[in-house]
């Protein structure tokens, strides 16, 4: 192995291991994410960890006499999605740097993400006999 290849392996080597170093410290933050909503009258307050399942839910007592039910199930679920979208907005920040280019991050984490969104584009060959191929 000449010289000048071998310092082009350890280069790559010692690349592979910051990145791997980064992206383990990163997905060790995700796992411990957490972010609390607060209704704009304070009597509801929700917490929510790092997939958006709901780890907590505060109540102040005056809510059962301000409140209808129906206005009370609405303010929980408001405070749930404010709480999830801080999640994602976290998440998406510690992810981005280790995303390919041109591979949005709603494709890998999403709803509805899937395996198609780690494949590439199907290659189309040129027909050889005029019939169309896939």
């Amino acid at each position: 192995m000449s010289d000048e290849f071998g310092l082009t392996v350890e280069a790559l080597a010692k690349e592979y291991n910051r990145q791997a170093r980064e992206l383990r410290t990163a997905y060790g933050k995700l796992s411990e994410l957490v972010a609390t909503a607060e209704s704009r009258d304070g009597l509801v307050s929700v917490t929510v960890g790092p997939r958006g399942q709901v780890q907590d839910i505060a109540l102040d007592p005056r809510v059962y006499r301000k409140l209808a039910p129906s206005q009370l199930a609405r303010s929980i679920m408001e405070q749930i999605g404010a709480a999830t979208e801080q999640v994602a907005g976290r998440t998406k920040e510690l992810m981005t740097p280790f995303m390919p280019k041109g591979l949005p991050l709603e494709e890998v984490l999403g709803e509805g993400a899937g395996i198609e969104s780690f494949l590439p584009k199907p290659v189309r060959l040129a027909p050889e006999d005029g019939a169309a191929h896939e």
